[in-house]
């Protein structure tokens, strides 16, 4: 039976994701060097740039250190004034309150700090909605590691089987999966062309299936795949 619910935030909740690639990309051009979306997509999801770090790339390319004050103060400015025309992504509203009239729990996991986080779901008025957020300042690895939700199951309440897991990207699917997690994918037009095969049901937004629905449909799934095994 579920119990719970744990929504990603950027491109789940509020499509922030496009905007943040799109002020590098501006920032990448103003040098004279791409920034291609293949090499973008290992960090959606993630606060593990390991493997591609943005501004260190970027100084490589260039051949010399960069005033990083100065140029993210810039950099910000135009990523804010982006996301700041962005609105809650379809049904995300209507889950929330259909959560609360049924009783459900609600977490959130996220790979950002909880200060990006909680500062737009206060100014988007959501922040009432969760009983737990955990995010980047949380834990000690973030997706594709599973720790996040791991960390909001335990505060929900909730075992794995309990809960639906809600994620636009690659990272945030593996980080469900690995958690044990029934995993919709929701991506936005800047994650669609991401693998996403490893959701157990892949929707085009929230508003396309009633969260009543997609309960029924969870208990299906997962029933059918119990009778397989």
């Amino acid at each position: 039976m579920i119990r719970a619910l744990v929504f990603d935030f950027d491109g789940l909740i509020l499509e922030t994701e496009a905007p943040i690639y799109e002020s590098w990309l501006a920032l990448y051009q103003s040098y004279g060097f791409p920034l291609p979306f293949e090499t973008w997509a290992t960090i959606i999801g993630t606060a593990d740039i390991s493997g591609f770090d943005p501004p260190r790339e970027l100084e490589r390319l260039v051949g010399r250190p960069l005033d990083w004050e100065a140029i993210e103060a810039q950099r910000g400015r135009h990523e804010q004034a982006l996301i700041a025309q962005q609105p809650i992504l379809p049904g995300v509203v209507q889950y929330l309150q259909d959560a609360q009239r049924l009783g459900l729990r609600v977490g959130l996991a996220s790979s950002s700090p909880r200060t990006w986080v909680a500062g737009h779901l206060e100014r988007l008025g959501l922040m009432k909605y969760f009983q737990a957020v955990y995010t980047s300042d949380d834990v000690a690895r973030t997706k594709p590691d599973p720790e996040l939700y791991r960390s909001a199951l335990a505060a929900l309440g909730a075992a794995p089987g309990q809960a639906i897991a809600f994620e636009d990207s690659t990272n945030g699917i593996r980080a469900a999966k690995g958690a044990g997690m029934f995993c919709v994918a929701v991506p936005t037009p800047f994650t669609r062309g991401m693998p996403m095969h490893e959701a157990d049901l892949k929707l085009g937004s929230l508003a396309e299936v009633k969260l009543e629905e997609l309960v029924k449909l969870e208990t299906f799934i997962t029933s059918s795949l119990t009778t397989e095994n």
